[in-house]
């Protein structure tokens, strides 16, 4: 179970980055997501609440970080992905700049995470 959350630790940072970056590209010519886009952040946003419960399983299990910061960095991360969905404008192309910040700071509180494991 160790092994499945430190690969998808890798699996989160690179996939929040890339779907960070498609739509920030997407915002910056068009102001409006695809659905490769919107499919993308979906796929960061899942794999994030998956890492999140694996991680769980693994407490469960009496399996524990060596740092406390590990757990907080991680439920940032969960946190940064749900909070476009509470806040975001309605306007699409001010809501799909919220979900690519949102994503790509996911991204970065993944990595710190991963590095106080």
């Amino acid at each position: 179970m160790l092994t499945v959350h430190h690969l998808l630790a890798f699996l989160v940072i690179a996939v929040c980055v890339l779907s960070a970056v498609l739509a920030l590209i997407a915002y910056r010519r068009r102001g409006n997501a695809g659905g490769l886009v919107a499919h993308a952040l979906a796929l960061a946003q899942t794999l994030i609440v998956a890492q999140f419960a694996v991680g769980l399983l693994l407490l469960a299990n009496h399996r524990h970080a060596d740092k406390g910061t590990h757990y907080m960095y991680g439920s940032l991360a969960v946190l940064t992905v749900a909070w476009p969905w509470f806040y975001a404008p309605p306007d699409p192309p001010r809501r799909l700049a919220w979900f690519a910040g949102a994503t790509l700071f996911a991204a970065v509180l993944a990595v710190r995470a991963y590095m106080t494991a």
